[in-house]
């Protein structure tokens, strides 16, 4: 068989964030290492080290076609064998033009398939169901995307309870912060009152800006930082780790992080609740919630400090958490993924009934 040539499709920016791009990532390593030619489609705005990272691996990013007939024209061009489509805003059309036109299509999903007719479906989150698309899901977190840095950086077993007087604290939220919430979470923490080194990955100016305003209490440093690719190295660093209740949970897990997650968008509400319900990470509670005005919005604010005083002042609870996250993400969901994917597609090729 002549060398397999993968597309994938997704989008990143300040608005989107970077998830879609990460986990795109992570395929494309592994396709990489089996020896596939490897290119990305679509746009990553304003995102200097996440187009660094593309340029690293000798990832080429070619503009994202939208429509069926631009992505089945861009396949052609670049005689493409596989096309992952990982978007919430593609026509769903697209997959199954996709297929009619010959190219063996994985699209990625949170819990909706949006209505597309892909050839295989991947939902990698925590719970998730096979039985709505027999043979054709791969779903759990067993097929979780991890990058080349965060498997790398996984621990040989869980790390055990230390009591720490000042916990080192970690809070990122997603590549870009789409949502601003690292000044509401970082409110939330100081007001624990609890000595601790804190670290915010702050994702765009505006975030940092807000940072400045705040004022850590007696036995409290706030240390904002750029996004970084020593991501993994911070996370296994720290203490505890406050993060969104996105793709980054993963990687929380497969690092065995004693993790406390906010669901700061709708489409991470499933993923969170099952995820803080099987002990896998304490949860905060949703970001709308947390920056609500009033009695209700002082109340949740009160409600998440109280947990992460909880948290900060047990090492046994961390522990507890850190050892079932994991037990849970092994780190392998990619090469699963494209065994899948390779399984499917050589037959069709020495076959004759694809490209």
């Amino acid at each position: 068989m002549s060398t397999l040539r993968v597309g994938l499709r997704c989008d990143a920016g300040p608005r989107r964030g970077v998830g879609h791009l990460v986990r795109c990532l992570a395929l494309a390593e592994e396709f990489q290492a089996r020896g596939a030619h490897v290119a990305v489609f679509g746009a990553v705005d304003r995102l200097d080290w996440a187009t660094a990272e593309l340029a690293a691996r000798g990832i080429p990013l070619h503009p994202g076609p939208e429509s069926p007939a631009e992505l089945v024209e861009a396949a052609r061009r670049h005689e493409l064998d596989v096309l992952v489509l990982d978007s919430y805003e593609l026509d769903p059309a697209g997959a199954g033009a996709l297929r009619a036109a010959g190219v063996f299509t994985l699209a990625v999903i949170d819990g909706d398939t949006r209505g597309q007719d892909a050839d295989l479906y991947l939902d990698q989150n925590f719970g998730a169901q096979t039985g709505a698309l027999p043979g054709r899901l791969l779903a759990g977190s067993r097929y979780a995307l991890l990058r080349d840095s965060v498997v790398a950086a996984r621990p040989p077993a869980p790390r055990p309870a230390t009591a720490v007087s000042r916990p080192r604290v970690l809070a990122f939220f997603g590549g870009t912060d789409a949502v601003g919430a690292a000044p509401v979470l970082t409110r939330v923490l100081l007001a624990t009152g609890h000595p601790m080194e804190l670290t915010v990955v702050v994702g765009r100016p505006e975030i940092e800006a807000e940072l400045e305003e705040i004022s850590p209490g007696r036995g409290q440093i706030l240390r904002p930082v750029p996004p970084t690719g020593s991501l993994p190295a911070l996370i296994t660093e720290a203490d505890l780790v406050v993060s969104a209740a996105g793709t980054s949970t993963w990687e929380l897990c497969c690092l065995g992080a004693p993790a406390a997650l906010v669901c700061v968008v709708d489409n991470q509400r499933e993923s969170y609740t099952r995820v803080v319900r099987h002990g896998l990470a304490a949860g905060l509670g949703e970001l709308p919630e947390l920056t609500g005005a009033g009695v209700a919005g002082r109340a949740a604010r009160a409600t998440a400090a109280r947990t992460l005083q909880g948290l900060l002042g047990s090492p046994q609870r961390r522990t507890a958490l850190a050892a079932r996250a994991w037990s849970t993400v092994d780190g392998r969901g990619r090469a699963r993924v494209v065994d899948a994917v390779l399984d499917a597609v050589r037959p069709a090729a020495v076959t004759g009934q694809g490209r």
